[in-house]
């Protein structure tokens, strides 16, 4: 059952008054899932280093972060430099660092930042070496290691693991440990395969630990992390830190997983009826693409969601509405199993919500967040860090 009051009676003028497509946040389920998985990591003896590229709003960041010191991980140097601003100091650039980008790295370093970056060949090792021994510094890496064939990283038993490590540990740059990130667990849709998958994350980051250890060079940061698992870690012994990211807001996506409950979700696209074609049975709306992104994620799932499920401006699911396809600024939503549609039951005017696929790239579309506190009968506006 889908729950979310996105403004109660004392915060309707503001909500009315707001122009769509808009990207509004439930406050305290915000919060909420904030502090569960925050408390559940906490309690497995790591801690928490959240993916600061889900909300990417520096009002966020006293919510997501205990105090300026707290860890937390970016997938831009735009947001490590927003971060820094705000006295933000432990940071991890979670995308492999090409040479371009060392200046900004060294320039954050200047500023007080302590920011280490990603590395999984030796080309960028050695990248890394020459720019410290050019610019008399030290830049902190990590070598990424690859759990289960999603993307790069390094294989534990690889031998170029304790290559690179070796170049990292007696050159001019950092060595501090390994990283990795169980992407294939996206496509988990079940709890045993969740929980397998965690294990997996985290038995392939300790071996690749105890392997560099074995050769004696030392490995200070073993981290691992991706949403789906962090809820189904069971032992984290060994581990320093988990990074997750979507869990903040949730999507539809996690909903398919397994990970969350519709009620869970914080952040949707308002949207307003613009039309109707009565003939097909079609709802427009204004928001396309440019406000809800053209991200399929639930397709390969057992339940299609088409470009997001639709609740009224209540935040009551409407049962068999979605937004079927998308064009730059126009949604068409449909029914879906057979259901039939009645247009007039949907006046011109009216105000529906897009619950999106990928909370992460519906956020991107926008510039700010209308978030709003039922609870506290609060409203703020939140401005998204955007660029690179």
């Amino acid at each position: 059952m889908l729950n979310i009051r996105y403004f109660n009676k004392s915060q309707s003028d503001t909500y009315q008054a707001l122009d769509t497509p808009c990207l509004c946040v439930d406050k305290q389920t915000f919060l909420k899932n904030l502090m569960h998985l925050r408390t559940r990591t906490e309690a497995l003896g790591a801690s928490l280093r959240p993916h600061f590229k889900t909300v990417r709003a520096a009002e966020a960041l006293k919510y997501l972060l205990p105090d300026s010191s707290s860890p937390i991980t970016v997938s831009t140097l735009k947001e490590a430099e927003a971060l820094i601003s705000e006295g933000y100091t432990n940071v991890i650039y979670a995308v492999g660092i090409s040479a371009a980008k060392l200046k900004r790295i060294k320039n954050l370093q200047h500023k007080g930042q302590t920011i280490r970056v990603l590395a999984d060949t030796p080309e960028q090792a050695n990248q890394v070496n020459l720019f410290c021994e050019e610019h008399r510094c030290s830049v902190p890496v990590l070598l990424e290691i690859d759990c289960d064939g999603h993307r790069g990283g390094i294989r534990p038993d690889d031998p170029l693991l304790i290559d690179i490590a070796q170049l990292l540990h007696t050159g001019a740059a950092d060595f501090k440990g390994v990283l990795t990130h169980a992407g294939e667990s996206y496509h988990c849709l079940n709890p045993d395969a969740l929980r397998e998958a965690a294990a997996n994350e985290v038995k392939v980051a300790l071996d690749a630990a105890a392997r560099l250890r074995a050769a004696n060079i030392p490995c200070e940061i073993v981290s691992v992390g991706s949403t789906p698992t962090a809820h189904h870690y069971e032992n984290l012994d060994g581990i320093t830190e988990v990074r997750a990211g979507v869990y903040s807001f949730f999507d539809l996506v996690m909903k398919g997983i397994g990970i969350c409950e519709l009620n869970q979700i914080a952040a949707t696209v308002a949207t307003t009826v613009i039309g109707h074609n009565h003939e097909k049975g079609w709802l427009f709306v204004d928001a396309g693409w440019m406000a809800l992104s053209g991200d399929r994620g639930t397709a390969q799932q057992p339940h299609d969601c088409g470009y997001g499920l639709v609740a009224d401006e209540t935040g009551q699911l409407l049962e068999g509405l979605q937004v079927s396809s998308v064009n730059q600024e126009h949604g068409i939503l449909t029914m879906v199993n057979d259901r039939q549609l009645k247009p007039d039951d949907f006046p011109i005017g009216s105000r529906l919500h897009i619950l999106p696929n990928h909370a992460c790239a519906t956020a991107a579309m926008h510039s700010k967040y209308h978030v709003f506190d039922t609870q506290a009968e609060t409203y703020e506006v939140w401005n998204r860090i955007q660029g690179w």
